[in-house]
C-alpha cells in the first residue's frame, strides 16, 4: 500500500510540479537556486543544464558536483554533475543528473556547445532522458534546447532558454509529453559587487512563474543571495563562498505548504 501511496505522489509532483522538481526543468547548482531558481543569466559550470547558451560566458573550465533534498524527504533529491570546457572555439559542456528514489526516479545526460559572437552567444543541447516507475517500467526520449543572451550594455544583459523545443514524450508508447519551457531574463549589474535578476519560466501547460532575485558580493569571496518566486509564492536564500579556485554554494528555499528544500553544490575551475 506505501508503494503505491509514493507513486500517487511522485506522479503528482512529476506532472503537476515537474517545473521545480524533474531534472530537465528545474534549476540546477547552488547559486542558482539560492536566487530563486535562476537559469537564464549565471554563466558558470551549471549552465550547461540552465541556459546552454550561456555557456560560452564563463571565465574558465570548471567541473562542479550538486545535491538538492526537496521537503526532507530522499525520495524527492536529486544528484547532479555538471563539467564545462573553455576553448578558443567555443565552450563544451556536458551534465549528468539524477532525480528521485527506488520507485520513481528519472536520469539525464546531455552534451551541448555554446559560441560568443559579438555582443551575443548561442548555444544547443542534446539529452537523452530516462523516466523509471517501478514495476510499470521504463521510458527513454531525447530532448533538444537551445539558447541565448545578448548585452545590451556595460549593465544589463539580457537572454532567453527554450527547453524540450522537439515536444519529446516521456516513451515512444506514452502520449505524456515531458514539459516545454521558456524562459526569459534580465540582469541588471549597478555596480560591480551587485547583480539584480528578473526571469519568467511558462511552462505550456502551467501558468508562468516570475523570479526575483539579487547576489552581493563582499571582497570577492563571500556571495550573498536571495530571491523570490510567484505561483507558488516562495523565498530563497544562498551564500557562496569562493576559496581560490575552489566554488562553495548553499541554498535553501522555503514552501509555505510543504516545507524547505536544502541545495549544496561544490564546484572546481582551471584555466
Amino acid at each position: 500500500m506505501w508503494r503505491l501511496t509514493f507513486l500517487c505522489i511522485a506522479c503528482f509532483f512529476y506532472f503537476q510540479a515537474n517545473s521545480q522538481t524533474d531534472p530537465l526543468t528545474q534549476a540546477h547548482g547552488a547559486r542558482s537556486q539560492g536566487m530563486g531558481n535562476l537559469k537564464v543569466n549565471l554563466p558558470d559550470a551549471w549552465t550547461v543544464f540552465n541556459n546552454i547558451g550561456a555557456l560560452d560566458r564563463i571565465s574558465a573550465s570548471e567541473i562542479a558536483v550538486g545535491y538538492d533534498q526537496r521537503f526532507g524527504l530522499n525520495e524527492l533529491s536529486t544528484l547532479d554533475l555538471a563539467a564545462s570546457l573553455k576553448t578558443e572555439k567555443g565552450s563544451f559542456g556536458l551534465g549528468l543528473s539524477r532525480f528521485g528514489g527506488k520507485l520513481f526516479n528519472q536520469q539525464m545526460f546531455g552534451i551541448g556547445y555554446s559560441q560568443k559572437l559579438g555582443i551575443s552567444s548561442f548555444g544547443v543541447k542534446a539529452d537523452w532522458f530516462q523516466t523509471q516507475i517501478q514495476d510499470f517500467g521504463t521510458g527513454n526520449s531525447f530532448v533538444f534546447s537551445l539558447g541565448g543572451v545578448a548585452d545590451l550594455g556595460p549593465k544589463i544583459q539580457i537572454g532567453g532558454y527554450f527547453s524540450n523545443i522537439n515536444r519529446a514524450k516521456i516513451s515512444n508508447n506514452s502520449q505524456d509529453h515531458l514539459p516545454t519551457a521558456i524562459n526569459l531574463g534580465l540582469t541588471y549589474v549597478p555596480i560591480s559587487t551587485l547583480k539584480i535578476h528578473l526571469e519568467t519560466e511558462k511552462d505550456i501547460l502551467i501558468k508562468p512563474v516570475v523570479k526575483a532575485g539579487l547576489e552581493y558580493g563582499i571582497h570577492d569571496l563571500v556571495l550573498l543571495r536571495a530571491g523570490v518566486n510567484s505561483n507558488p509564492s516562495r523565498l530563497f536564500f544562498g551564500l557562496g563562498i569562493r576559496p581560490g579556485k575552489f566554488l562553495l554554494d548553499y541554498g535553501m528555499g522555503q514552501n509555505t505548504a510543504l516545507g524547505s528544500t536544502h541545495h549544496v553544490s561544490l564546484g572546481f575551475q582551471w584555466d
